[in-house]
């Protein structure tokens, strides 16, 4: 990205904050400016006019101004609001990490953009079973309105992990995490 214009635009309107975490997007509402050619495939990664962005800080950067407002998504600033293009979820969970076991055990994720979740009530797992193949696309929710892809080697840690329980008179294969059982798939017979 040698040329970052609208995208360079966006980046000098970000407040720079002495405060750990990220800016409040739900409270700002600008205009909206219009959409710009930026995209996040399936896999992650981000493209700016048809070319991956390769500077991890400038993704990250961009990644702490997304929001999601229905189906579409936004960059948001306190004074522009530009809509961008997602394939599928802004986010891919890359790694997990397990703690505990059982009903005790903990699920953190970290995204591909080092944002780092406890699975449970506030951040829970969902999975989406594609309606032709049966192909399941598992999430975690990661913000508020926003979510992770989880990654395939990702996705298989969790089946390893995956117990049975009946949910209304089903049995399910499913992964606990901070006290909630989520589930992944049904048991096979």
């Amino acid at each position: 990205m040698s040329d970052p214009g609208k995208a360079g635009d966006l980046l000098a309107q970000i407040p720079k904050s002495e405060k750990k975490g990220l800016p409040p997007v739900h409270l700002w509402n600008p205009d909206f400016c219009g959409d710009i050619d930026m995209r996040i495939a399936r896999d992650g990664t981000w493209y700016y006019l048809g070319t991956p962005i390769g500077r991890k800080p400038m993704v990250r950067l961009f990644s702490t101004i997304i929001r999601r407002d229905g189906d579409d998504y936004f960059l948001v600033t306190p004074v522009e609001k530009v809509g961008i293009k997602v394939d599928d979820a802004p986010f891919v969970a890359i790694s997990v990490q397990v703690e505990g076991e059982g009903e005790e055990q903990l699920l953190r994720f970290v995204t591909n953009v080092e944002d780092e979740v406890l699975a449970g009530s506030a951040f829970p797992i969902r999975v989406a079973l594609d309606p032709q193949t049966q192909e399941p696309a598992p999430y975690v929710l990661v913000r508020s309105n926003l979510e992770a892809l989880i990654h395939r080697n990702v996705f298989y840690q969790l089946v390893e992990l995956a117990v049975a329980r009946e949910i209304d008179g089903q049995n399910w294969l499913g992964v606990w995490s901070d006290g909630q059982f989520f589930p992944i798939g049904p048991q096979p017979d």
